[in-house]
């Protein structure tokens, strides 16, 4: 007997209305757990909505461009085993059947795309084997879950790749050739760049053929490089910011937490100093009201709560992890949190919801190096906090010189709220937190 099985939109945090850029199956194809059906994409993060259950697509409920929030259903499933086991077959009798030019257009909403050669612009032809020709804009496309993944992995847009397969079907080659033709075409990337003026009347950007000098080797962004790439372009351009550097003296701070660590060695408890920095940072935006706030056209928008993010450096690039009610909780808390999140970042595996709804982020390079940066500014957010490796120096002390431990600040502040003496006076009470934490109680 066979099962019909509704695939709905799992928990996707505070995410409502969110565009699907992808539809990964067909009616036909046979799917197993946790392959992709649908992928989502939001302005912090893109995802694929899994199959929960093993079997053959019925029916797809959702069409490109469609928005879709948390219990929408996707995808209906035949959870019969032995269609399961036949799906293959049937996948390519209905694309047999199926002429891709007569398929149903639809709207592509994708941010981050490979753009094609323009029309007034000859280019070379992409492969040398024969292939059927792009789709127009918007057309289904013929490809296998593994071929969308790898494509949406480097922002290609199917409609865009010959394909070459048996019965239209684009392969992985047939992605690998086009984007190779496209970032190697200098015309192409030339008809690109005048986009990148964005209304700015800025100047187009410079021609050149890199190869014409030696050998160069083209890789594409990773799709969340490409992601971040568009908000700090804007964050940048939009907000007036200015950076306010302070020394922090960490001597006694370091020295208390390294002697705590060292009593709860054995609970696996282990303090950092992000930790600290989260809590004497929620401290001051408490004093600072106008750091915790957002501009809203001409009104100011304060948060009476105070979830703090923190940049996370992982292979596939940076993402921003967000401690929610830091001001709520200890020390202790705010290590294991951060230890956690960091954790998943770096598998991958954070979700949008932890990722949202930041008041003010913290910028650590300290692990690396760096004596001084300028943050960007993370929109909506009105400040956000570089953080340096900490050094020895010598100090005054009012008898002589002293070594202490000097842990370097960066704030970078909206100009348009946040003036130089505000930004300097949060700037100078976060160094006395962190020199006498202390403080933090009264």
């Amino acid at each position: 007997m066979s099962q019909l099985i509704e695939v709905k939109v799992p928990d996707i945090g505070d995410f409502h209305d969110v565009p699907v850029i992808d539809i990964c199956v067909r009616v036909g194809d046979a799917v197993k757990i946790d392959d992709p059906l649908v992928t989502l994409e939001s302005d912090k993060a893109t995802m694929d909505v899994p199959s929960s259950a093993s079997g053959v697509v019925r029916e797809i409920r959702v069409a490109l461009g469609d928005k879709v929030s948390q219990g929408r259903v996707v995808v209906v499933l035949d959870g019969d085993t032995a269609a399961a086991a036949s799906g293959t077959a049937a996948a390519a009798q209905s694309e047999s059947l199926a002429s891709p030019a007569a398929a149903p257009a639809a709207t592509v909403v994708e941010p981050v795309r490979v753009a094609s050669p323009a029309p007034a612009v000859p280019a070379a032809p992409l492969v040398a084997a024969p292939a059927a020709p792009a789709l127009p804009s918007g057309s289904r496309t013929h490809a296998s879950p593994s071929v969308r993944l790898f494509a949406r992995e480097l922002g290609v847009d199917l409609t865009k790749v010959p394909a070459s397969g048996a019965k239209g079907r684009i392969l992985k080659e047939d992605v690998s050739a086009y984007v190779k033709g496209v970032l190697t075409t200098p015309q192409v990337r030339a008809a690109e760049a005048p986009a990148l003026g964005g209304g700015l009347d800025l100047l187009p950007w410079p021609k050149v053929d890199y190869a014409k000098f030696g050998p160069v080797e083209v890789r594409p962004l990773a799709r969340i490089r490409k992601i971040s790439a568009q908000n700090l372009a804007r964050n940048w351009v939009m907000i007036p910011a200015v950076t306010y550097h302070e020394d922090a003296d960490i001597t006694d701070l370091e020295a208390f937490r390294v002697e705590v660590n060292r009593e709860n060695e054995k609970s696996g408890l282990k303090i950092t100093m992000l930790a600290f920095l989260i809590k004497a940072c929620a401290v001051a935006l408490r004093k600072f009201p106008e750091f915790n706030s957002s501009l809203d056209g001409d009104d100011l928008i304060l948060k009476q709560y105070c979830h703090i993010a923190f940049a996370a450096d992982t292979p596939q690039g940076l993402v921003v992890p967000v401690i929610r009610d830091a001001d709520r909780k200890s020390v202790g808390e705010l290590a294991r949190e951060t230890g956690q999140l960091a954790a998943k970042a770096r598998d991958g595996k954070l979700t949008p919801g932890e990722m949202t709804g930041a008041c003010f982020t913290i910028s650590s390079v300290g692990g690396i190096g760096g004596t001084s940066f300028s943050p960007i500014i993370n929109a909506p957010e009105v400040a956000i906090l570089g953080v340096s490796k900490s050094l020895i120096k010598p100090v005054w002390n009012g008898r002589e010189f002293a070594p202490r431990l000097i842990l370097p600040l960066s704030l970078t502040a909206d100009h348009r709220v946040i003036d130089g003496a505000a930004a300097t006076r949060f700037n100078v009470y976060l160094a006395q937190l962190l020199a006498d934490l202390r403080r933090v109680l009264l």
